[in-house]
């Protein structure tokens, strides 16, 4: 069904009016504020933490500040070229980057590991690092988005055999690679959420999305139940201070953290838990380290930029030109705020520990590299939004509209049904 119904504004049908495309205007600065603002925040922890992270190390300080700037470097360089490629390009080059991201993480599998995290999601040259996981959610990202735009194009969102088994064959490969292989249970959680939302949003029949989710928490509770280290990761969440010298370790020495900021922190250059307390102080713990040094005054005005910074994207979504570029932008809303949530959950003791990254705020150049060419591509899509996400129809109603294919979208920003985001 189309989503303008061409009608001649005297007669009612005949004349066929040309389709209204979407026009370039100023993109949403708001979005580039605040990524900077979280990225400025980031970079302040790093500086304050680098000396007690250099002890014991016998290295210099300035390392970790020199690799942070130079990965946000690299990142604006990336977030700049993203920002000037039409989705529609991302959509054709879908394919072409997911199997990139497959060798790249097939590399890992084959490469040595570093003793100090003897796990197969790095590829090492010199003396830098990259985590193939990251390539591996952009591209999906993508290419996902494109699989259900076709198939929705085709009416066949709800057909078992062309869309929904693929998807699910493609997620539980996904989930033996990375939480199997790769031991990154965290990645392969982002990477599922983000799936099973797109296809909510795309419109997927409810059935079989609660199958792909009763699927998704079988492979969760047996990946979980098949390691040893998982299995006292989730015992030392439901009981965080049973054993607080082993296993439960990192969960109490965060809360320790958290607990010790206060309502204004300690200062920032204060810290204790990051002179080798509290392990992964600059990546996974760095929410902690945050909260210790500026407290709950600290804490909330860093949820609020966050809130702030996810509601843009939001707004992005549901003014986007076109099926494609919407489900991508929330796509990148579901796969950064699932990955926000993630990490601060386990800092607070709300979620088991997982060894994944604060958007923007991490230590970490994969990350901060990936994320930020990924947040270049929904301010492209910003250029382009309409003024309140809908098009007239000609007919009196309105309806969001793909100015290529000329569908309306279905599901979670459908103008004439309510929303289920």
């Amino acid at each position: 069904m189309r989503a303008l119904d061409y009608r001649n504004a005297s007669r009612g049908v005949g004349r066929i009016t040309p389709q209204p495309q979407a026009r370039r205007h100023k993109p949403d600065y708001w979005l580039l504020i605040l990524t900077l603002c979280l990225l400025a925040i980031g970079m302040i922890v790093v500086y304050s933490i680098s000396p007690a992270l250099a002890v014991g190390q016998d290295i210099d300080g300035s390392q970790y500040v020199m690799r942070q700037m130079i990965a946000i470097g690299l990142g604006l360089i990336l977030f700049g070229i993203a920002a000037q490629i039409p989705p529609r390009i991302w959509r054709q080059l879908s394919f072409p980057l997911l199997v990139v991201a497959g060798i790249a993480t097939l590399m890992t599998l084959l490469l040595p590991v570093n003793a100090e995290y003897p796990a197969h999601r790095w590829i090492r040259f010199g003396g830098f690092s990259f985590q193939s996981v990251e390539l591996l959610k952009f591209a999906l990202l993508f290419w996902i988005a494109g699989f259900l735009v076709y198939r929705s194009e085709r009416d066949l969102l709800g057909d078992v055999r062309k869309t929904l088994q693929p998807l699910l064959l493609g997620l539980t490969g996904i989930g033996l690679v990375v939480a199997g292989l790769q031991s990154d249970l965290g990645s392969a959680a982002v990477i599922a959420v983000m799936l099973v939302a797109m296809m909510f949003v795309a419109g997927v029949p409810l059935k079989p999305l609660l199958l792909i989710g009763a699927v998704m928490l079988l492979l969760a509770a047996f990946f979980i139940a098949s390691t040893d280290y998982r299995r006292d990761r989730f015992a030392t969440f439901l009981n965080p201070e049973a054993d607080c010298t082993a296993s439960g370790y990192q969960a109490c020495q965060a809360l320790i953290a958290v607990g010790s900021g206060g309502m204004s922190g300690l200062g920032l250059g204060n810290s204790v838990q990051a002179y080798g307390y509290l392990p992964e102080a600059e990546n996974d713990s760095i929410f902690a380290i945050y909260a210790e040094k500026f407290g709950f005054i600290g804490v909330t005005v860093l949820l609020g930029l966050l809130l702030a910074f996810f509601s843009r994207m939001k707004r992005i979504a549901e003014r986007a030109p076109d099926d494609f570029s919407r489900l991508v932008v929330f796509g990148a809303l579901v796969w950064l705020s699932t990955q926000a949530l993630i990490n601060i959950g386990a800092m607070l003791g709300l979620l088991p520990l997982k060894g994944i990254t604060l958007p923007l705020i991490s230590y970490g150049g994969s990350s901060v590299l990936m994320v930020l060419a990924l947040i270049g591509v929904v301010f492209h899509v910003s250029r382009y939004t309409s003024l309140n996400g809908r098009i007239s129809n000609g007919a009196g109603g309105s309806s969001y509209d793909d100015s290529r294919h000329g569908r309306r979208v279905r599901g979670a920003y459908h103008a004439s049904t309510r929303s289920r985001f």
